[in-house]
């Protein structure tokens, strides 16, 4: 028995005998014909609402769904792409190490969620940590299995950027890099996050602050670092980064890392992290090493999915609306590969707060 992940909203099971064809055949199914005639549009109108064209009203795209659903129609994929050498096929390519508790989960529905009413199926392309990250988009550019690829975690010099941007390939990032390369982009504003967590740490008398940074080899990192280092100096503050683990470590590293730093001398007493499991680890290390969150030091923490202040509801918090980030990945990329002009094709999403009930608010 096979496991058939057709997209975005479809798994079929199979077995390796081909079952016997439904009375809904291929000779059966619905068409466009058979939409057309129940709605009294043209063919070529029906065509276009299930594209989501854009000199279609709304009214008439509803009307043409809701009636292909209710017929159970369903465009025959393999003649889609004999027609017009597209797949309808969108590949989220993401790391195995991604925080599984916020931002993948999270990511994936919202792009699904985007693309219900499109012509377009969502596929799922990891990679592990000893794997190029180039693999699975060359496989994806040179055989042609999707339409178009969201990226995540970008690095400053993203060698997977620069293949796609020269062979005119469509894709979208969750991140930005450095390269010069006019791309387009969904991101979340962390240097804006680290000068906001270090000024609400002060406020609260914190002056030893100590921070657990992303992978340094992702650009974000050095957006997070930069705000941090920066607005500590501007605050007057000491400050350290870890050195032996990142937000990305597992939270056992990461729980021991905190455990002996504040075991040893001048131990910090504002602590700023960048993920859900860092800010769970970092509490736990303190804890366990006879220090109180809220009383001996203060934590800030971003999170996709409100979680944090159930642990614990002396947590200083950030929502970072990935959500929000999916959505836009999405339709950008559409955008892209019907060669259309999005809205908008790059966004900087700016903390204004933190989500704190009793936390300070931005200056």
């Amino acid at each position: 028995m096979h496991l058939l992940h057709r997209g975005a909203h479809d798994m079929v099971l199979t077995t390796d005998t081909p079952p016997v064809a439904p009375p809904d055949s291929e000779v059966e199914r619905p068409t466009l014909k058979t939409i057309a005639a129940a709605t009294g549009l043209a063919i070529a109108t029906v065509s276009r609402a299930l594209k989501d064209a854009p000199d279609i009203g709304e009214d008439t795209k509803r009307r043409v769904r809701e009636t292909a659903a209710l017929l159970g129609y369903r465009p025959n994929r393999a003649g889609v792409r004999l027609r017009t050498g597209k797949t309808n096929v969108i590949a989220l390519v993401l790391s195995t190490e991604a925080d599984v508790m916020n931002h993948t989960a999270q990511m994936i529905y919202s792009i699904a969620a985007a693309l219900r009413e499109t012509a377009y199926h969502l596929v799922v392309m990891p990679y592990f940590r000893d794997q190029d990250p180039m693999t699975p988009i060359r496989y994806i550019v040179e055989t042609g299995s999707a339409d178009g690829v969201v990226l995540n975690q970008i690095m400053p010099d993203d060698p997977r950027i620069r293949y796609m941007s020269e062979r005119g390939f469509p894709f979208t990032a969750h991140g930005r890099s450095d390269m010069g390369i006019d791309h387009p982009y969904f991101d979340f504003d962390n240097e804006a996050f680290a000068r906001l967590g270090v000024r609400a740490l002060v406020e609260r008398q914190r002056q030893r602050l100590f921070m657990i940074a992303p992978p340094r080899e992702q650009s974000y990192s050095g957006h997070m670092i930069t705000g941090f280092a920066d607005e500590a100096a501007v605050q007057r503050a000491r400050f350290e980064i870890a050195t032996e683990v990142s937000s990305d470590s597992h939270s056992e590293q990461m729980e021991a890392a905190v455990y002996r730093r504040f075991q040893s001398g001048n131990p910090p007493d504002g602590i700023l992290v960048g993920s859900t499991t860092a800010a769970m680890a970092a509490v736990n290390g303190a804890e366990r090493a006879g220090f109180h969150i809220g009383a001996d030091f203060d934590l800030v923490a971003k999170e996709a999915i409100p979680f944090l202040r159930r642990f614990r509801k002396e947590m200083l918090v950030v929502h970072e609306d990935v959500g929000r980030a999916g959505d836009f990945l999405a339709r950008t990329l559409i955008a892209a590969i019907e060669r259309r002009t999005p809205e908008a094709g790059q966004f900087l999403d700016k903390p204004e707060h933190l989500g704190a009930d009793d936390a300070p608010q931005r200056r």
